[in-house]
């Protein structure tokens, strides 16, 4: 069939979708019935001049050329996108901000001994993919903010280079002090990996991506199928974002022309020892040519012969990375619609537009269903159409380096954000498949809501359906994880759409995490297997339409979703938060914590004893190398009843507020509402920050120390008691119970305003 009537029969879909609820069955958060019926009716009219042949002709074109920070199609893109919006009828302007950006100068990856081999450090181009033969002026194999060094060392290969990799060597009696490390993609975020590395010691880090994890384990690499071929390799940037995102020379104000800068030397966010990343092709040299104990057995990829750890002189690496630091122009694009009602009230959406090369999937698929979006909100203010909030959208550069252009803004603007900004909606990378949410609690039914009146491409059924049905059968499958059982635990007890928790990874950071702006994170995916050219030169258009999202489809679904939030948030008559959600996650949170507390403590005493019984030793194959693990104080009690207490609390403040927002009430008394409904998520948050990261001040959710993207909810206290800093997690557990306690307090307050 040709693409134009399946596009064609797709958008008349689409319509009577939208119709088909016109009769308002659901009603829609912060709208009384009379004004949801309207509501649906405009929405249907967006969704009428949304095209997935325009998304399609953008992303082609904005695809075309690498467009990595300070290249000439990064620029480049910024302004057609500005053109765009002007086009659109939108009040946009570029804001230049200026940036600590290193890039590559020299970088070389030499096996010594025996049989040399040298790493190639590039992709070589694909028969039948254009684009691949346009790679001047992208960038070769880099880490960003990686140190520098020219370094040679023995070899050891550590897994995934997480936490407990090393405590596996250790008891296998390697030590990586002096050495340069190898390690897999996967298990946890890039820049943990070197960062972790140095702390134990090693002078060099070395990724690369196992076809186990991403290659022709999982599926037929590309070309003839989705996955990473044997060349590729994954780019990133390895910046400490567990301490703060964006500049790291401007931490904490906008990296405006003239802003005062901390010496590069006193930046906390670049790190000390050189890394690289290498393709499986590549790797498997320097894999071979180890020797040692034969690697355990979970930490064997699918490369054809026997892992070991090395760790002797049998395998010697040479290691060199010189860096430019310079600094580069980031140019992001703002876009503002006035609201008619409330202009001081924002709702702001945002998506990157920089790639690592020429980012088809990541993130340009994002950013043109967004550019979609924005297309089809001026055509109905051309039609007469006002939102009653000031809608603002914006592109941003440099989020792959670090966050670098949603940070700059965000703290160029805080004071502003934080008085006017409702809700922050952001999108990254998107594909073909199922919903994907993460969101702050209290706009768990804003999300439901949208997802029931947005049809899936595939099965004709709401996204909300499909996506429902998807969590039950992962959670019902013999190998599911304790994640994928809670979630539907939780999708079941609520009744509704189920979303994950804030961590990290994407620009909605800075927002929720910094400013503590209610936030929501979403795109779809999970359906193929096209993780394998993430960050690679083979992320590119002719890939993503064969296997990211044929006939662009999931694009106009994106575009869809994205308005709904928009449009919703800007036009409802009170703010779209309901907050049972909030204290009913927090509370099973908190029952986590405590059965933390008490698995810690059964632990430690299980081990103590078999120490004690010299089990280890006696359960050890002599012929091996293995060690016991180290004894631990048992872990003692902790007092959680201020957060019980909170919690309690909470759980009545919101079931009271939830009840009033559903009545009707003086527009002056919603305004004042408003007003305080806008600041709650900053009731959650804390000014002095998270333990030895005072940037990240939200207590909720915060990207772990040790996970990166991953959330660790409750994180003062969680982390605490997983570092088994018990003094620390008692003063969390009092700091987070008194934000509780806040957020309390602020809906006690509008639930008299609405409630008289």
């Amino acid at each position: 069939m040709k693409l134009s009537i399946l596009l064609a029969g797709a958008a008349s879909a689409a319509l009577a979708f939208g119709q088909a609820f016109a009769q308002g069955e659901r009603p829609i958060l912060g709208f009384s019935p009379d004004r949801a019926s309207a509501e649906r009716a405009l929405e249907a009219r967006f969704d009428s001049d949304l095209s997935a042949s325009d998304i399609r002709q953008r992303l082609e074109l904005m695809a075309a050329e690498p467009n990595q920070v300070g290249s000439p199609h990064d620029k480049a893109n910024a302004e057609y996108t500005l053109q765009k919006f002007k086009e659109w009828g939108w009040d946009a302007h570029i804001e230049v901000f200026q940036v600590l950006y290193p890039t590559p100068r020299e970088q070389s990856l030499s096996l010594l001994g025996a049989q040399p081999f040298q790493a190639t450090l590039t992709e070589p181009p694909i028969p039948g993919d254009p684009s691949t033969y346009r790679q001047q002026g992208g960038l070769p194999a880099y880490l960003a903010y990686a140190g520098e060094g020219d370094v040679t060392a023995p070899l050891v290969y550590v897994n995934y280079g997480m936490p407990a990799d090393y405590e596996e060597l250790r008891r296998l009696g390697i030590d990586v002090k002096g050495k340069i490390v190898i390690v897999r993609y996967g298990a946890g975020w890039r820049g943990l990996k070197p960062k972790l590395a140095y702390e134990h010691g090693a002078v060099g880090c070395i990724i690369y991506s196992d076809p186990a994890d991403d290659g022709y384990a999982t599926a037929e690499p590309y070309p003839k199928g989705p996955q990473r071929p044997e060349r590729g390799l994954q780019r990133g940037s390895v910046i400490d974002m567990a301490i703060q995102s964006g500049d790291p020379l401007t931490p904490g104000i906008g990296a405006v022309e003239g802003a005062p800068r901390i010496p590069r030397a006193d930046a906390k966010t670049i790190l000390k020892i050189p890394a690289l990343p290498i393709s499986w092709g590549d790797a498997q040299h320097f894999l071979m040519a180890l020797d040692g104990p034969v690697a355990p057995k979970s930490w064997r990829g699918a490369l054809p012969f026997t892992y070991h750890v090395g760790g002797d002189q049998a395998a010697m690496v040479h290691l060199v990375v010189r860096s430019d630091w310079n600094t580069k122009p980031l140019y992001d694009v703002i876009a503002v619609m006035p609201g008619s009602r409330e202009p001081d009230q924002w709702i702001v959406r945002g998506n990157h537009r920089d790639g690592w090369v020429f980012g088809a999937e990541d993130p340009l698929s994002g950013q043109t269903a967004l550019m979609e979006e924005a297309k089809s909100l001026g055509a109905l203010a051309k039609s007469g159409w006002r939102p009653a909030r000031t809608i603002v959208y914006a592109s941003w550069d440099g989020e792959e380096a670090g966050l670098l252009g949603s940070t700059e803004w965000a703290e160029a603007h805080d004071k502003e954000l934080k008085k006017k900004a409702v809700v922050y909606i952001n999108s990254d990378g998107n594909g073909r498949g199922f919903l994907r949410v993460e969101a702050s609690y209290s706009l768990r039914n804003l999300v439901d809501g949208a997802a029931a009146d947005v049809r899936d491409p595939e099965t004709g059924v709401s996204v909300r359906q499909r996506g429902m049905a998807a969590t039950d059968v992962r959670a019902a499958a013999p190998d599911a994880t304790p994640e994928a059982k809670e979630m539907a635990k939780s999708q079941r007890e609520a009744g509704q759409y189920p979303i994950g928790a804030m961590g990290s990874g994407s620009d909605y950071t800075p927002f929720v995490q910094h400013l503590g702006i209610a936030s929501i994170n979403l795109g779809y995916g999970s359906e193929g297997a096209s993780g394998g050219v993430y960050h690679s030169a083979y992320d590119t258009f002719t890939h993503y339409e064969r296997f990211g999202d044929p006939g662009l489809v999931y694009g106009v679904a994106l575009a869809q979703t994205g308005g709904r939030l928009v449009l919703r948030a800007a036009d409802a008559d009170l703010e779209p938060f309901a907050f049972g959600s909030v204290a009913s996650t927090v509370s099973g949170e908190i029952d986590d914590l405590e059965k933390l507390v008490s698995t810690e403590r059964d632990q430690d005493q299980a081990v103590d004893r078999l120490l004690q019984q010299k089990a280890y030793h006696l359960a050890a194959d002599p012929h091996e190398r293995w060690g016991a693990p180290e004894a631990r104080e048992a872990a003692p009690a902790l007092d959680f009843a201020p957060l019980n207490a909170a919690v309690a609390r909470l759980k009545a403040s919101a079931q009271a507020y939830d009840a009033a927002a559903t009545k009707p009430a003086p527009a002056d008394r919603r305004a004042q509402a408003d007003a305080i409904l806008q600041q709650t998520e900053q009731a959650l948050t804390d000014p002095r920050g998270l333990p030895n990261r005072p940037w990240y001040i939200n207590l909720i959710y915060a990207p772990g120390v040790l996970t990166g993207y991953g959330a660790k909810t409750l994180p003062g206290v969680r982390e605490a008691i997983e570092g088994r800093r018990w003094t620390e997690a008692s003063e969390y557990i009092r700091r987070t119970a008194t934000a509780l306690d806040a957020l309390s307090q602020r809906l006690d307050d509008a639930t008299r305003l609405l409630a008289h």
